[in-house]
């Protein structure tokens, strides 16, 4: 397979990185093997091949460099990553050395001793200094790093050009307008979704509840409090909810939906407005909307304003039982390198952590812009505790969406119920 010239270059330009330092006595395995199979899992994405293309360039630098060594690669689904990673730790033997995994994940892992402590190859990485600072958050717990930041995510809103331009409307200023815009898509286009959402797309809904002045928890005692039966959540909750109609996203076909769900339904056609991240972009790019659609921020309560987004994004981590730790620390450093990122956002719009590549990248691809935007407007994150890859794994949230949109309970009984279980899990998490 003939590769594109920036895939070429990349895998002529990667360097080797510095060696990381023997093992120590934070890794679970006193072995640091210099040769054999190196495994490693990282998310597969809606339109995965950019992706794989990048990822085969970088793993053959990689054994390039070093001989006697083979990298396997497994891309895994994002909805079971909880139930894989669980099982890794618990089985060193079949566990993988590296891994991507979501940066609402870190604290959990940590807790549950599975990531490697790589505190001290970082700080000595040299690009590791132009690490967005919010992106080393994502890999720190009680200031030790535990990962390599790989990408940051936000999600805007994807709307048709066409659609828009057929039916007289213009991007929605308001939450309110948005259901009201939604509405009158589906009302002119049967055929389409007004707005696509979720039952299962929890960071999809996040904006709402924050831009009605709601959260998800509150610090107590140096812990957390469930937040998610406030008034204020509450309306961001109803205002989410009120979506799944007849009128825009039937409950029946758009309940079970997540995320990778609603972009993929956009692509194809069949919605007139999703909620997508910066890293969709290449799976629209690829689908039947390529040149028929547009993206501006999310807006929020108040006219002109913008709901803030999650801080999505993702991070590659070495496992702590790795044998291999050396030259797993080592591919760490390769796949989330300032030339892999920027390989990637070109790929895939993956949006770098690094500040100089990130500025380089928005230079030259105005589709960045809302991103950007939305960023800088203030975005969001989930409770820094262990517990909330409890509450993240067991599906809290989607359950409570799910309730409400259909008609088991009440918005009121149905965050009550929630705000219950996430409790349990603060609770548990101490």
């Amino acid at each position: 397979m003939k590769l594109s010239a920036p895939l070429a270059a990349l895998l002529t330009l990667v360097v080797a990185t510095a060696c990381a330092p023997q093992s120590s006595s934070n890794s679970a395995s006193d072995r640091d093997d210099t040769s054999g199979t190196l495994r490693v899992w990282l998310f597969q994405e809606v339109g995965n091949a950019p992706k794989k293309k990048v990822v085969d360039t970088v793993v053959g630098a990689f054994e390039k460099a070093h001989e006697d060594t083979e990298v396997d690669v497994e891309y895994i689904p994002v909805e079971t990553r909880a139930q894989r990673v669980k099982a890794a730790f618990n089985d060193p033997k079949s566990a993988p050395d590296v891994i991507e995994y979501g940066n609402t994940d870190t604290a959990g892992y940590v807790h549950d001793g599975g990531l490697l402590d790589v505190t001290r190859e970082f700080d000595a990485w040299g690009e590791a200094k132009d690490t967005d600072p919010t992106a080393r958050q994502s890999v720190t717990v009680d200031g030790k790093v535990y990962g390599a930041p790989f990408y940051v995510g936000v999600r805007a809103l994807y709307y048709r050009t066409d659609v828009f331009h057929d039916l007289g409307l213009r991007p929605p200023r308001t939450l309110a307008e948005l259901a009201t815009t939604a509405r009158a898509i589906r009302a002119a286009r049967p055929g389409l979704y007004g707005l696509v959402v979720g039952g299962a797309y929890t960071y999809g809904a996040l904006p709402f509840i924050w831009a009605h002045g709601g959260d998800l928890a509150s610090g107590k005692g140096g812990g957390h409090a469930s937040a998610i039966d406030s008034a204020a959540a509450r309306a961001g909750v109803k205002a989410y909810t009120s979506l799944f109609t007849d009128a825009n996203c039937p409950p029946a076909k758009c309940a079970g939906m997540g995320g990778n769900d609603t972009v993929t339904a956009f692509a194809a056609g069949k919605a007139g407005m999703a909620i997508g991240g910066d890293f969709s972009h290449a799976a629209v790019e690829a689908g039947k909307v390529k040149g028929k659609y547009a993206v501006v921020p999310l807006p929020g309560v108040a006219p002109g304003s913008i709901a803030p987004a999650f801080a999505g994004g993702n991070n590659i981590g070495v496992l702590k039982s790795t044998t291999h730790r050396t030259l797993a620390v080592d591919l760490m450093e390769r796949l989330a390198a300032k030339r892999t990122q920027s390989a990637l956002f070109d790929a895939m719009g993956f949006l770098p952590t690094f500040t100089d590549v990130r500025d380089r990248a928005a230079a030259r691809q105005p589709f960045v812009k809302p991103f950007v935007r939305t960023l800088a407007a203030g975005a969001r994150f989930v409770p820094a505790s262990p517990a909330w890859s409890r509450i993240d794994s067991s599906l809290v949230l989607p359950t409570m969406f799910q309730e409400i949109v259909s008609g088991r309970k009440s918005v009121d009984a149905a965050t009550e119920g929630a705000a219950a279980k996430m409790n349990d899990a603060f609770g548990s998490a101490g």
